[in-house]
């Protein structure tokens, strides 16, 4: 049983697995399962050129953002199980008790965070109720997103970068997977909010 199961290697969960790794150490999280599912064949970043992206130098390839973050997160964070060469076709379940049924296993997870793209069709079957139409993208463009109140879709199930209806920036992506990560660990500090810096001081 997983606290917390990522689904999407992209940016947003990216950010968001990276976040809830750093927290480790903390009492509220130390005892904390953590799985990503990176898979990551239709990712935007596969074509993707950075020179405006805070941070990263220019000229970086999107490409090698994925594989280098996938090796971050196995090197700083390893306790985080990463899952790939899976797809998720299926959740279905409440808040603390979900199944993520992939095209190759199912897992079970109390709480599930959707980092996918937002192409149309939506291809993960029992979330069908929460799709509207993308928000901030020209009708166009045919994109979608998952309704949802600060990234919160319902009870235990939480959406990360353009599928929460944000745009297609890198930093805002990382920025919303952020936000869930803070959240969650909110949650498992009793309400008390958390953030997470690592210092040169320490």
């Amino acid at each position: 049983m997983y606290d917390v199961l990522i689904i999407g290697g992209g940016v947003s969960g990216m950010s968001c697995a990276l976040l809830l790794g750093s927290a480790q150490h903390k009492p509220f999280a130390v005892d904390k399962k953590i799985g990503i599912i990176a898979h990551q064949k239709a990712s935007s970043l596969q074509d993707a050129l950075f020179n405006n992206a805070y941070g990263i130098p220019a000229g970086k390839l999107g490409s090698d953002l994925l594989t280098e973050s996938i090796t971050h997160l196995q090197q700083l964070y390893p306790h985080i199980d990463q899952i790939s060469g899976e797809k998720v076709m299926k959740i279905e379940g409440e808040v603390g008790n979900f199944s993520v049924i992939t095209n190759k296993n199912t897992y079970a997870a109390k709480m599930v965070v959707i980092s996918i793209g937002a192409a149309n069709p939506f291809t993960i079957e029992g979330l069908e109720a929460y799709v509207i139409p993308h928000q901030k993208v020209i009708a166009e463009k045919n994109r979608i997103q998952l309704s949802n109140t600060d990234h919160k879709v319902t009870e235990g199930i939480y959406v990360t970068g353009t599928l929460a209806g944000w745009r297609s920036q890198l930093a805002i992506a990382a920025g919303s997977g952020a936000a869930v990560a803070t959240d969650i660990l909110t949650l498992w500090n009793n309400g008390v909010h958390v953030q997470v810096h690592d210092s040169i001081r320490k």
